[in-house]
């Protein structure tokens, strides 16, 4: 069912550029959620830990028990702790759950600052830091998230400037319950909207991979995209004008032309808006629908680039990389290329 080749050098480059954005590795905590974003989670960490980063980010705890090793923390997003490791800590993200949290684990409490999604408001800073002492948690950082950070808005500065206060208010808390906090709001576009980075450390995922996109008005960083998707040959054949191929005859050849099919389909996360109007890096056409495990394309190759930028795929189908990247095939061999 093809290949993912994962370029080492294009990961190590954006995590020079990153470290040098924000002063250092020690502030780096790469997102490994929903297999490292398509890539391979236990690749990606093992490439990161040795590169020097410390800190990783999952969805949930299952995540976190196959990248541990390879990390000081794993904060985990998604999920209450279903036991206490002293290497997870879990994002809180109402005021409510803290009641289900079993004492004695390490917990990160999410504020809302503009989101509107996930946290306590900043108005239940103290209850908050009153009910987790009083359940017996150990508090070891404060985060937010930022709505719109790769938008040219005044949003990036009003959020900013509100967990910044809530820092300042969160720190006092802290001292009254001996808890040394970590604070954290930047996610990948919002580690580049300033030269100083105000905060412990930074969560990136998507420019970590290579396909940030941000407003061109924005900075605009080199990175590198670490991952391409590669088809393997099935068969061959010469479609005569005037034949169609694939479900419903979509497309029809206007002369004779080599099509092949090749070993992926909308199973293995090639999406199905793709069909008939997609076209590869080196120019090959997709002809007709894409199958549940295959496509076809103008081509004899024995293996096909499908794209070396998720971005470039889901701009074809209307979508994002991110979406791209988070659905493809877990089962699909992954293998560094340098």
């Amino acid at each position: 069912m093809g290949t993912i080749k994962l370029s080492h050098k294009a990961l190590i480059h954006n995590l020079d550029i990153i470290a040098h954005q924000v002063g250092g590795k020690d502030k780096i905590a790469v997102v490994l959620k929903d297999n490292a974003y398509g890539h391979g989670a236990e690749m990606i960490a093992e490439a990161a830990s040795e590169y020097g980063v410390t800190q990783a980010v999952v969805r949930l705890e299952r995540e976190a028990e196959e990248i541990v090793k390879y990390f000081d923390n794993v904060l985990v997003l998604g999920q209450k702790p279903t036991h206490i490791h002293p290497k997870f800590s879990y994002a809180i993200n109402s005021l409510e759950e803290i009641s289900a949290y079993p004492s004695g684990a390490r917990v990160e409490l999410k504020i809302d600052t503009g989101m509107h999604r996930n946290g306590i408001s900043p108005e239940q800073l103290e209850a908050a830091f009153e009910k987790m002492a009083k359940r017996g948690l150990i508090c070891i950082g404060v985060m937010s998230h930022l709505r719109a950070a790769d938008t040219l808005s005044s949003e990036w500065f009003w959020q900013r400037e509100s967990f910044e206060g809530i820092k300042k208010r969160a720190d006092i808390l802290a001292q009254k319950y001996g808890w040394q906090l970590r604070f954290h709001i930047s996610n990948s576009a919002g580690t580049f909207r300033s030269t100083e980075c105000r905060d412990d450390m930074v969560r990136v995922g998507i420019a970590l991979y290579g396909c940030l996109q941000m407003d061109t008005s924005l900075p605009q960083p080199l990175l590198k995209s670490v991952l391409s998707l590669w088809g393997d040959r099935m068969a061959t054949r010469v479609l005569k004008a005037g034949e169609r191929v694939g479900y419903n005859g979509l497309y029809e050849a206007l002369a004779d032309e080599v099509v092949s099919t090749y070993d992926l389909g909308y199973a293995n996360g090639l999406d199905r808006l793709a069909s008939n109007c997609y076209t590869t890096p080196e120019g090959i056409a997709l002809r007709g629908r894409i199958s549940m495990d295959s496509a076809s394309f103008s081509s004899d190759a024995e293996q096909l680039k499908i794209f070396d930028n998720a971005n470039d795929y889901a701009h074809a189908v209307g979508t994002i990389g991110y979406e791209i990247l988070a659905c493809l095939d877990k089962d699909i061999k992954r293998e560094w290329i340098d």
